[in-house]
């Protein structure tokens, strides 16, 4: 590392500093002129909404932004440098192109190693903060939030149950059936007015129970009051949260996912996309800053407008494309990995391209 280096970093870590503070400002300065009224109507004090909810939403923003932090940042000060003529000095000092852009994948890599570790354990803590108070302050009074609350689980590879509904605040469920396959055929199917969780036996007691049993040659049904059945499932596995891909660290949505392969649930593309992504942003932090520093180390007569302008134009169709084969893979058939990768492999030629044409 030379003095050039650290010159370059300092630079670097300074203008990414302004750029998340300013865009900080502003993003809390929407979102709570958004929130007024629902702030009024929570009742709370100025320090709890900080703390319940602005305590997430600012890391929350931090997360979703950060590879656009780092993209302007280092449009903005390389292009400083440009106009300035350093970069011309540099390279006529006998510095190779590939010297000076040596420096700033060092500084994307710290940046996409800061963002990979946060996206897998800090960040979830903050939505955490965040998605509670959106659910239970917000949520809670939109007219357009109507859940779908019928459930079809698999608890293991021949039983499969349904409910028409379920309260998370009594953990009673309503119209339960349970259905065991034996070789594609029907053996065994039970119904019950509701379900309720038996925190004693730490199973669930069933209410008014139908049991079917069908064998090749006979059908036996039987009618019991009530009965306590295990079915390998607690009250949470029946909590639906829209949030609750954001709220678990990457080894919990692991666990999460397979569980909820094993259940059959659906919903696991968005799960698997999220997952995928945790790792793909990282990289794009990376790509970037290098797309970034190719662009702005050109001195144009355009300056610091047509570099912020090309720059503007890459990060919008950047995101653009990410949110598409996000769409696509949730929506769609297109796998969770390609999805989450595809952006990136896109905007790698896109690189290359600029680096060929780029004055060394």
């Amino acid at each position: 590392m030379k003095r050039l280096d650290w010159y370059i970093l300092r630079k670097f870590l300074s203008t990414f500093v302004f750029c998340m503070l300013m865009f900080t400002v502003i993003a809390v300065a929407v979102d709570s002129s958004e929130k007024t009224d629902d702030f009024v109507r929570s009742g709370l004090s100025t320090g709890q909404i900080i703390s319940n909810y602005y305590i997430g939403f600012v890391p929350h923003i931090w997360g979703l932004l950060f590879p656009l932090f780092v993209f302007i940042a280092v449009i903005f000060f390389t292009s400083k440098m440009a106009i300035r003529s350093e970069i011309v000095a540099i390279l006529a000092c006998g510095v190779t192109y590939n010297r000076w852009l040596r420096t700033y994948v060092i500084g994307g890599l710290f940046f996409a190693l800061v963002l990979w570790v946060a996206a897998r354990y800090v960040l979830p803590k903050a939505n955490a903060i965040r998605s509670s108070f959106q659910a239970t302050f917000i949520d809670n009074h939109s007219s357009s939030n109507v859940p779908n609350n019928a459930y079809y689980l698999r608890t293991d590879s021949n039983t499969y149950i349904g409910l028409k509904s379920f309260d998370t605040a009594t953990k009673t469920g309503y119209t339960f059936f349970l259905n065991q396959l034996s070789g594609g055929k029907l053996i065994f199917n039970l119904r019950a007015e509701n379900m309720q969780w038996d925190t004693a036996q730490k199973n669930w007691r069933l209410m008014n129970v139908t049991e079917r049993r069908v064998s090749a040659m006979k059908e036996s049904i039987t009618t019991i009051a009530t009965r306590n059945i295990d079915l390998h499932l607690t009250p949470e596995a029946f909590r639906r949260d829209a949030y609750v891909k954001d709220n678990l660290t990457t080894p919990e949505l692991i666990a999460f996912i397979e569980a909820e392969k094993l259940r059959a649930n659906e919903g696991i593309n968005t799960l698997l996309v999220e997952r995928h992504r945790r790792t793909a942003t990282p990289f794009s932090v990376l790509l970037l800053t290098v797309i970034g520093a190719i662009v702005a180390g050109r001195k144009t007569r355009g300056g610091s407008g047509f570099h912020l302008a090309v720059g503007i134009i890459i990060a919008v169709s950047f995101i653009l494309f990410e949110r598409f084969s996000s769409v696509f893979s949730v929506k769609g058939n297109l796998p969770p990995l390609i999805a989450a990768w595809i952006p990136n492999v896109l905007f790698l030629f896109v690189g290359i391209y600029l680096y060929r044409k780029a004055p060394k």
